[in-house]
């Protein structure tokens, strides 16, 4: 290793040169704050290579070259290495000087030279302004060096000399752009957090310091159990052998998808001899989303998948006959991106190369290779999909309805073709929709780096220029964040009321590089109070500007190529790339004198997600769809009931798109698609005049080229011989396939059994991201093409988060594979994961340092049964998911708790258990209680299936398996079963056919969510009835509250004192339940048994009436109006301890609520703040309410023992 001699002190800028630029060098030197050994060096700084001889080099700038040399800061080339070198001269003979004959005097050392150093940071401001590096596009010893030479003043005398408000540029070098207040609070918030955890840091050191009483248990690792007995693909898992030991998701979900699938439970067929055959229990029918093919499953499709197969299943199970269609999208230009990048990887060659017919062969046979991935990961979900009915939008089937679509849609006058503005990607060559533009939000100047250019572009600044008056010396100034968009403008426009221009109408300017005129015309869209009020108007390439064009009647001037080249300009222009045209542009109106500053700007920069090319709006003649009369179509089936979207504050939203719809472009510059069946006529017989592209009257459609000439002869009134025919090159949009899919793929045109059972369908469920993009166009175009809505509802779910409500991002690290949840993967894994990605590398080491801090351990194994249900318990309607894996790794436990449950009551049960057809009604107030608390789950889930609410359903499963079953009743009914009189033993046989029927209702309540544990357990327990041969959960039966009877209201008491009693104390205490009446105390005195096990009591004492034989020292709770419980803790804890640890907990409640009524009794909080975050407000706000309640009952019943 090499070793740097430097000096110590911070103000040193010889030493300060050489040791910023080892901060680059990919293998820095050894740091030593001392002289070097007199035979090595005399001065400092010395760098001494290592394995070099003893090599030594010597002074700032050698040694600081070497350095940055190492770490590729000298420039890229020949001529920016000159560059450098010119400023490390500039700040060693020019700057330094001046800045320590000014700085040293204000510190009492010597002499000043104020104007010289004044002079010196002019030139270098001037420099800056319009440059955010002093050579190339990087930080290079340059920069470093004229920073450290200008460190003195800046630091020192900055204030004294007003130099950050003369040199604002220079003093960049030493701040960054200005904190607002929300980063500066975000750094005190950070501060906080910092000094808790130096002080949570100084109490665990003075913990170690302490003696160690006890060792505390290691934490047990997850159980790993793999099913290892030979089993074919599609045959019966084996369930004779033992169950293991504790729950392993390897174990439990092996074999059994590809059993199911075999068996054909997921048909609609299933169980009928064909899906025409009349079902009372009616039809269920939803199509996937189609994920794109070249995808691969995220957290987004996991939720999705989630809650589809659980309705799926649940409408199954009810005897409904049940579709869950999937299917893939071709996903036109992710596809042609993915297989030319794969052609010029693997063959070094382009689409252009091979020609479209050879290209189109390419991406079907990669397409064949890799795209059933994402079918398998949706297996491995247990998405419960009828595969043989599986589409790809490309297929015959499919493509066919695509064509039979557009050829009705232009023959009706729908599809029709027009010239406007669309989005254009000079990259891809090729119009993109609005899904496909990222919008990248720019808070100041920003470099980006853009496809096609080795050095980055400058965005998020604001040029100014004047455009001169005709016939006089008056100019007008105009601003642009695209300068080189001046090239194609047409005019420049004012606001009508604007009394700055009223002399100006009927004015033209000219433009400074060609001999066009511009007239000055007057429009309301322009802001009087921006800028100078006079507004660049650009038709051909600005959206509102194109509008602008239209109303004034101004010439259309495209400059833009598809490649993104000049064209239509005057030289030196004509043929630039458009960023490189943006620099001379700039240049030029400095020669000309008419530039007038350059400011940052806080802009939006549209960028293409498939290419990260800068979208450009550009003049193309494109194919569009009339949205107007099916947009009103769509809006009226909402208003009128027709069709229902859940949740409802999606309404706005629907209306808003609905009401204000736009056409939309269909045409996409691609090879893989759908080929628009459209044709371009062109006459051969003079009387016919040649047609223009952008001509609709000359284009025809057709499902071949026989029909589109017959059509094209029919209508200019000549022989077929006459008509020479050019296909469309471009494709139609992704959208358009997607928006027919809910009936393509059941054969339309053409009739089917499967057209006629399950069209229109039951129901869309998807994200809301997509709801105008997807739903609303194949809710159009249902309507328009078959007259029937696709679906009777649309079910929309929340965008998952990560667990600190960030959206997820390849860039944050916190994208999650849900293979990785569901099998586990370590940190080095998810590491290895961004390492295999696109992004650049620092975005990588920020992702790496995202997974690290969020995943220390990595993702442990969850298994897909805990994925999906903890996915079903986040989706609230109308909330983002914040989804932290910790609680999928609880409901991993409560797999382990169920799996251990079902265990323990088959041992119970025992070998030659037999259930009984029907329970026999003589149940004791504990068997009749758990089935009273199973009917409520029950009818809880119905209702939660029903309304789309997954959290009702979880919890009420969740509750029912863990606390009353687990925790209340195979507690209490222990006592039971170990009796061994006859009375006893008969009723021991009743409450095993009652935990039987907890278990089998209960699995089958469960299955829908986790099909995998439910089915593994289901398995090994026995049928209720002979003839009920049903192979597996999946199709049997969903639970119904007529199976269960609800238990009577006094047991329902009798247990709800023993909860109260076991909420509060798990010690061994007696209590002493003091009854309001002799009814009540003898309901206490039947049931004590049971109340006694499950509160883990020594004894229970029935009081009837006042407290007079209840003894001193008891604490109290409250069970019902008719019952309240004194515990026995006097002696079995410190009273003035809990107290005080109460109070102290009370106060910070207090404080809470203060805080939070003060922020809440704001004027404008109800305006400023979001509704949501309202809500949470108020809900905080309650359950401290409540907290402190209960903390206020604790301290005066602690006090009352005192």
């Amino acid at each position: 290793m090499d070793t740097l001699y430097i000096s110590s002190h911070p103000d040193d800028f010889r030493s300060l040169l050489p040791l910023i630029a080892a901060e680059f060098c990919p293998s820095p030197p050894r740091i030593v704050h001392e002289d070097p050994p007199a035979e090595v060096a005399r001065s400092r700084p010395a760098l001494v290579l290592a394995g070099s001889g003893g090599t030594v080099l010597t002074g700032a700038n050698a040694v600081s070259w070497y350095l940055a040399a190492a770490g590729n800061r000298t420039g890229s080339d020949k001529k920016q290495e000159s560059q450098v070198w010119q400023w490390l001269s500039f700040a060693e003979n020019e700057l330094m000087p001046v800045a320590c004959a000014v700085t040293f005097p204000l510190l009492g050392i010597m002499g000043s030279s104020k104007a010289e150093l004044l002079r010196v940071l002019k030139a270098l401001d001037e420099t800056l302004v319009l440059r955010t590096f002093l050579v190339g596009e990087g930080v290079t010893l340059a920069d470093i060096a004229v920073a450290v030479a200008a460190l003195l003043p800046f630091k020192y005398v900055s204030t004294h000399l007003c130099l950050k408000d003369l040199f604002v540029s220079v003093s960049l070098l030493f701040s960054g752009p200005p904190k607002t207040e929300a980063q500066l609070k975000k750094e005190a918030k950070k501060r906080e957090k910092m000094e808790k955890f130096q002080q949570k840091k100084e109490m665990e050191e003075k913990k170690k310091m302490q003696p160690q009483t006890e060792a505390k248990p290691e934490k047990k690792e997850l159980d790993v159990i793999t099913y290892n007995i030979p089993t074919p693909p599609g045959e019966k898992k084996d369930v004779l052998s033992p169950l293991p030991d504790s729950y392993s998701p390897q174990y439990v979900e092996a074999a059994w998808y590809s059993w199911w699938e075999k068996q054909g439970f997921f048909k609609p067929e299933y169980g009928r001899k064909n899906v025409s055959e009349p079902n009372p229990r009616g039809v269920f029918m939803m199509c996937i989303p189609p994920p794109n093919v070249t995808g691969s499953l995220h957290l987004g499709h996991a939720l999705t998948n989630a809650i589809q197969d659980c309705l799926t299943r649940w409408h199954r199970m009810r005897g409904e006959t049940t579709l869950w269609n999937p299917g893939c999208d071709h996903a036109g230009i992710a596809t042609q991106v993915v297989v030319e990048k794969k052609l010029m990887r693997e063959r070094k060659m382009t689409r252009h190369d091979l020609g479209r017919g050879n290209f189109i062969q390419e991406v079907w046979k990669w397409k064949n290779e890799k795209g059933d991935r994402i079918y398998h990961q949706l297996k491995k979900l247990g998405s419960s999909l009828d595969w043989d009915r599986a589409c790809f939008t490309m297929d015959d089937k499919l493509s066919y309805a695509v064509q039979e679509a557009f050829i009705r849609m232009h023959e009706e006058g729908v599809i029709y073709r027009s010239k406007r503005l669309v989005n254009w990607s000079c990259t891809l060559n090729s119009a993109i929709s609005d899904i496909e533009v990222d919008k990248k939000e720019l808070a100041r100047r920003t470099l980006l780096p853009v496809p096609g250019y080795k050095e980055k572009v400058e965005f998020g600044v604001l040029v100014s220029f004047s455009y001169k008056v005709e016939g006089s010396d008056e100019e007008v100034v105009v601003a642009t964040t695209r300068i080189e968009t001046m090239l194609g403008d047409t005019a420049v426009a004012v606001h009508p009321n604007d009394s700055r221009y009223q002399h100006l109408k009927g004015k033209m300017v000219v433009h400074p590089f060609c001999d066009r005129k511009m007239p000055i015309v007057f429009d309301d869209f322009v802001d009087m109070n921006f800028g100078t009020g006079a507004v660049k108007i650009t038709p051909a390439h600005d959206h509102n500007d194109y509008e602008v064009g239209e109303r004034h009647k101004l010439p259309f001037i495209n400059i833009l190529d598809e490649n993104g080249l000049l064209i239509n300009v005057p030289p030196p222009f004509l043929g630039m790339k458009r960023f490189e045209a943006r620099k001379a542009v700039l240049q030029a109106l400095k020669d000309l004198g008419q530039f007038k500053e350059v400011k940052d700007n806080p802009m939006v920069v549209p960028v293409c997600s498939r290419s990260k090319d800068i979208v450009e709006p550009l003049l193309k003649p494109q194919w569009y769809v009339d949205c107007r009369e099916m947009g009103k179509q769509a809006a009226d089936v909402v208003r009128n009931g027709e069709l229902k979207i859940i949740p409802d504050h999606h309404l706005k939203t629907w209306f808003n798109w609905m009401d204000n719809i736009r056409d939309w472009c269909i045409s996409r510059q691609l090879w893989w698609g759908h080929r628009i069946p459209a044709y371009f006529v062109t006459v051969n017989d003079p009387s016919v005049k040649p047609g223009e592209d952008v001509d609709g009257h000359y284009w025809v459609s057709g499902r071949s080229e026989e029909e589109a000439r017959e059509k094209a002869a029919k209508r200019f009134n000549v022989t077929a011989d006459k008509i020479s025919l050019r296909q469309d090159e471009d494709v139609l949009d992704t959208w358009f396939s997607s928006g027919i899919f809910p009936f393509s793929i059941f054969g339309w045109p053409t009739e089917s059994e499967d057209l006629r059972v399950f069209y229109p369908g039951t129901l869309l469920e998807t994200g809301h991201d997509i709801l105008f993009f997807w739903v609303a166009r194949m809710v159009m175009m249902g309507l328009k093409l078959t007259g029937k809505l696709p679906f009777k509802e649309v079910y929309l779910h929340a965008v998952v988060r990560d667990t600190h409500g960030r959206k997820m991002s390849k860039s944050l690290g916190n994208v999650i594979d849900p293979l990785d949840v569901i099998t586990g993967i370590s940190l080095e894994g998810l590491h290895a994961q961004l390492t295999d990605s696109n992004l650049d590398p620092l975005e990588i080491e920020k992702a790496r340092q995202g997974q690290k801090s969020d995943y220390p351990s990595g993702i442990p194994e969850c298994g897909t049964d805990a994925l999906r249900f903890a996915l079903c318990a986040y989706t609230s309607q109308g909330r983002d998911i914040n989804l932290d894996v910790n609680r999928i790794l609880g409901y991993r436990h409560f797999c382990n708790k169920l799996w251990n449950a079902v265990k323990f009551a088959m041992r119970t049960l025992g070998e030659g258990f037999v259930p009984w057809e029907k329970l026999c009604g003589s149940e004791s107030v504990s068997d009749r209680w758990i089935l009273s608390r199973l009917s409520a789950a029950v009818a809880l889930c119905d209702s939660g299936f029903q309304a789309y609410d997954f959290p009702a359903i979880t919890t009420a499963i969740y509750n029912f398996w863990l606390y009353e079953l687990c925790d209340i009743y195979l507690e209490s009914v222990k006592p039971v079963l170990s009796r061994t009189d006859s009375e006893g033993q008969k009723q021991a046989d009743i409450c095993r056919q009652t935990l039987y029927t907890c278990l089998e209702v209960g699995l089958r309540l469960l299955s829908p969510l986790m099909p995998f544990v439910t089915e593994e357990l289901f398995q090994r327990l026995p049928r209720r009835l002979a003839q009920d041969s049903t192979s597996s959960i999946c199709v049997t039966p969903y639970p119904e509250t007529s199976e269960v009877s609800r238990g009577q209201r006094s047991s329902e008491m009798a247990i709800f004192i023993s909860r109260c009693v076991t909420r509060d104390c798990f010690i061994s205490v007696s209590g002493y339940l003091q009854c309001i009446d002799s009814d009540t105390a003898a309901l206490v005195q039947t049931y004590g048994l049971q109340i006694q096990t499950l509160s883990y009591s020594q004894a229970i004492y029935p009081v009837v009436g006042g407290d007079s034989t209840i003894p001193q020292g008891c604490a109290v709770a409250i069970a019902s109006d008719k019952c309240t419980v004194h515990l026995m803790l006097k002696g079995l804890i410190d009273l003035e301890k809990e107290v005080t640890k109460l109070t102290a907990k009370k106060g910070e409640l207090e404080k809470q609520m203060e805080k939070m009524n003060e922020k809440m009794a704001k004027n404008d909080y109800k305006e400023k703040v979001p509704v949501k975050v309202q809500e949470a407000d108020a809900e905080k706000l309650r359950q401290n309410e409540t907290e402190l309640q209960k903390v206020n009952e604790a301290i005066e019943n602690f006090r009352k023992m005192m």
